[in-house]
C-alpha cells in the first residue's frame, strides 16, 4: 500500500467512524420506509448526499413530484455551489480524477481535502482521490448494513434523521479547533441566525448561503487588496534600497 492511500485511510478514519453509524441509520429508515438494501445501495453509490439521501426517504415515501424533489434537491445541497467555487484551484489539473472529485464532494471530504497541505512524500492529487473514495465506501457500507438490520430487527427509528445535523456539528468543531481565524466561521453562523430571524426555518438556507458568499468574497478581494498593497510597498523599499547600494557604490 502506497504511502498516499495509507496516509489517506488514516485521515479519514474520524469520517468513517461518522458515515458508518450515519449510513446505517439512512439505511435503518429506508428499510422501514418500504425500501430494501437496492435502493440503499443505488442511492449511496450514484446520488451520495448524506442529508439528501435522507430528505429522500420522505419525498419517495410521500411520492413527491419531480418538481418538487428536484427544488428541494437544490435547497438542501445549495450549499455545494460554494463549495465547488472555493474548490477550484485546488481541483486545478487533477484529471483524471476530477470527475469523480466533483461527484463525491461531500461536507466532511472538503473539510479533509481543506484542512492543510499533505506532507511530503504523499501526491496530492492522489489524496483527494482516495479520500474521497474511501467516504464514499464508507457511507454505503453503513447504508447497506443499516437496511440490513433494520430488515432483522425491527429497529424503532424515531430521532434517527438527527443524526446529520450532528454530523454537521462535529465537522463545524473539528474546524474552529483546526485553525485560529475563526473569521468565517462566524460569519457563517451570524449570517444563518440573521436570515433565520428574517426568513423563518423553511426559507433561511438560500439567504443565508448567499449572504455568506458575498462577505466571505468581500473579504476575500479586501485581503486581496491589502496583499497587492503591502507587495507594492516592499517592492519600493527594495528598490530604493537597491538604488542606495548603487548610490555609495558609484561613489
Amino acid at each position: 500500500m502506497s504511502t498516499t492511500v495509507r496516509y489517506a485511510f488514516r485521515r479519514s478514519l474520524p469520517v468513517m467512524a461518522g458515515y458508518l453509524v450515519l449510513g446505517m441509520g439512512f439505511g435503518m429508515l429506508l428499510e422501514a420506509n418500504g425500501y430494501g438494501i437496492g435502493w440503499a445501495l443505488f442511492m449511496s453509490l450514484l446520488i451520495y448526499a448524506g442529508s439528501m439521501q435522507y430528505v429522500a426517504i420522505d419525498l419517495l415515501a410521500g411520492g413527491a413530484s419531480l418538481l418538487s424533489a428536484a427544488l428541494m434537491t437544490v435547497m438542501v445541497n445549495i450549499r455545494h455551489l460554494f463549495y465547488g467555487i472555493s474548490m477550484l484551484e485546488r481541483y486545478r489539473d487533477t484529471k483524471p480524477y476530477k470527475p469523480y472529485l466533483i461527484f463525491s464532494l461531500t461536507d466532511e471530504t472538503y473539510s479533509l481535502v481543506c484542512s492543510g497541505q499533505v506532507p511530503e512524500g504523499v501526491n496530492q492529487k492522489q489524496y483527494y482521490f482516495f479520500v474521497s473514495f474511501f467516504n464514499q465506501i464508507y457511507w454505503a457500507v453503513g447504508s447497506a448494513a443499516g437496511s440490513v438490520i433494520g430488515s432483522v430487527a425491527g429497529i424503532d427509528t424515531t430521532g434517527i434523521d438527527f443524526s446529520m445535523t450532528a454530523l454537521f456539528l462535529v465537522v463545524f468543531l473539528e474546524q474552529w479547533r483546526g485553525t485560529k481565524d475563526h473569521t468565517s466561521a462566524l460569519i457563517g453562523v451570524g449570517a444563518s441566525l440573521i436570515c433565520l430571524l428574517l426568513f423563518g426555518p423553511d426559507g433561511f438556507i438560500i439567504p443565508a448561503m448567499i449572504s455568506i458568499t458575498v462577505v466571505l468574497l468581500l473579504m476575500r478581494r479586501q485581503r486581496g487588496h491589502e496583499q497587492k498593497s503591502g507587495e507594492a510597498a516592499e517592492n519600493s523599499e527594495n528598490s530604493r534600497k537597491h538604488q542606495k547600494l548603487q548610490k555609495g557604490g558609484a561613489e
